[in-house]
């Protein structure tokens, strides 16, 4: 790790605690800055503030009022899920401090070599499998993961030697406060239009994704899906060296599907039907992660023993258990319509789909082809519960339970599901209406399912 960057001794706010400020928090002090943390939650029960009070930090908690920055502060690192439109937030660009987010800092002092990951959908997925790949690169000593997947990059980039490579994941909001973030492989998986509540509108969520690639040169390589031609008209915005890969066409280099074979570079990979995690979205991931890999001369057999072992990630179209003749899948993370349409197309079975969560102030009528013939029973909750009922009767789905939360769903889906069914939890939504996470979120589906099978036993 090196010992300073631009963010060492420097007067710097972190703004919001969670994983990612509190390990930021830790790696500014180390670095000689002073550092002051403000977090809305209160003291009480915010384990996080307390243990940096009782480590001699300046903590601040229950506001996050503009007057508590003045121009004397250099930075405000700003937890990647706080609006732009807070008010201290606000206030420090009106007095020209820098805005950033953790991976900022945390490149910033990190030596190791960075494989960075974005995209709408399958970010964790593609990383994951990447981190496993890069695991038998003759290339590094070791191989990490961080970011987005739940593990601070501040944390990783402590131990990552420059032998090593950090794998991280990173979504819009980590990226929109980057400057100068500038990893050698960058990943575009794919992008559709969501978190506009943030980002407001379509052009700003793409600009944010792009900041993935703005720092990076000819010596660095940008693999970027060529399934549309947006996304491959994106990729000449870099000055990257471009690696497509796509399961919709034959490309002259990069990777590729054809007659069920995946290609890279020419090279016959493997058959897509050795990859064990379910759904057509999971052969672009795998290609993804493959056109990586290659890069650092992984070896196919290597390539094929992680494909073929691997299940997928937590809370990403899971397998939870089967019981009853039903399978249970928790596709937590689905926190938008995109992400659930892919989900309802890996699997051949009728679902009994449970949905639902925050309202975000969209609709959820692009649910409706997925819909169709597809899914026999639908259960919801939550905020977005009476929109999603909407669109699930103009897809003719038969048959609509609405419950008052996740507890009652599961018991619910399994009522209602016939033998041979697939219970999937895919919400299309946010949990942040009744949880504090997707994870917990997904925690929770998971330990009903136990208690539900401890009970049909």
């Amino acid at each position: 790790m090196k010992t300073k960057s631009n963010y060492s001794n420097k007067k710097i706010l972190v703004l919001g605690l969670a994983k990612s400020g509190f390990a930021v928090a830790k790696l500014l002090k180390k670095m000689g800055s002073d550092v002051t943390v403000v977090d809305s939650n209160p003291l009480e029960n915010n384990t996080e503030a307390q243990t940096l009070i009782d480590d001699g930090f300046n903590v601040i908690t229950g506001s996050n009022d503009a007057s508590l920055i003045d121009d004397s502060f250099d930075y405000l690192v700003k937890n990647p899920g706080i609006f732009y439109s807070n008010d201290l937030v606000q206030q420090a660009e009106k007095l020209n401090i820098p805005v950033v987010t953790e991976p900022e800092i945390a490149y910033s002092f990190s030596d190791a070599t960075m494989v960075a990951v974005t995209g709408t959908n399958g970010k964790t997925t593609v990383t994951t499998l990447i981190q496993l790949m890069l695991k038998h690169s003759p290339e590094f000593s070791q191989s990490y993961y961080a970011g987005n997947i739940g593990i601070p990059i501040s944390d990783v980039i402590q131990k990552a030697t420059k032998d090593d490579v950090v794998v991280t994941e990173l979504s819009s909001f980590q990226l929109e406060g980057t400057i100068d973030l500038h990893p050698h492989v960058a990943v575009l998986n794919n992008i559709y239009s969501t978190h506009l509540d943030f980002h407001k509108t379509r052009e700003n969520y793409i600009k944010a994704k792009m900041h993935i690639t703005k720092n990076q040169n000819k010596n660095d390589y940008f693999v970027v899906n060529y399934n549309t031609e947006e996304w491959r008209n994106l990729a000449q915005q870099s000055n990257a060296k471009i690696l497509p890969f796509s399961d919709n066409q034959e490309l002259e280099h990069g990777a590729f599907v054809k007659d069920n074979i995946i290609y890279c570079n020419g090279e016959k990979i493997m058959n897509i039907d050795d990859i064990q995690i379910p759904g057509e979205h999971n052969v672009q991931n795998t290609l993804a992660a493959i056109t990586v890999a290659k890069l650092y001369n992984v070896k196919n057999e290597d390539i094929i023993e992680v494909l073929s072992s691997f299940r997928g990630v937590k809370h990403r179209i899971q397998y939870v258990d089967t019981f009853g003749g039903h399978k249970f899948y928790n596709d937590s993370k689905a926190t938008n319509v995109e992400a659930t349409i892919v989900a309802l197309s890996a699997f051949k079975a009728p679902i009994t789909l449970i949905a639902g969560g925050l309202d975000r102030g969209n609709g959820f009528d692009e649910l409706i082809p997925s819909l169709k013939g597809k899914v026999n029973n639908l259960v919801v909750y939550g905020q977005t519960a009476d929109k999603v009922i909407s669109s699930a009767e103009k897809a003719d789905v038969g048959n609509i339970i609405k419950v008052d939360n996740l507890r009652e769903a599961v018991p619910e889906a399994y009522k209602q599901s016939d033998a041979g069914d697939v219970i999937l939890l895919s919400p299309a939504a946010a949990s942040w209406d009744q949880f504090h996470t997707f994870e917990e979120r997904g925690d929770q589906y998971i330990e009903e399912v136990e208690t539900l099978k401890g009970e049909v036993k």
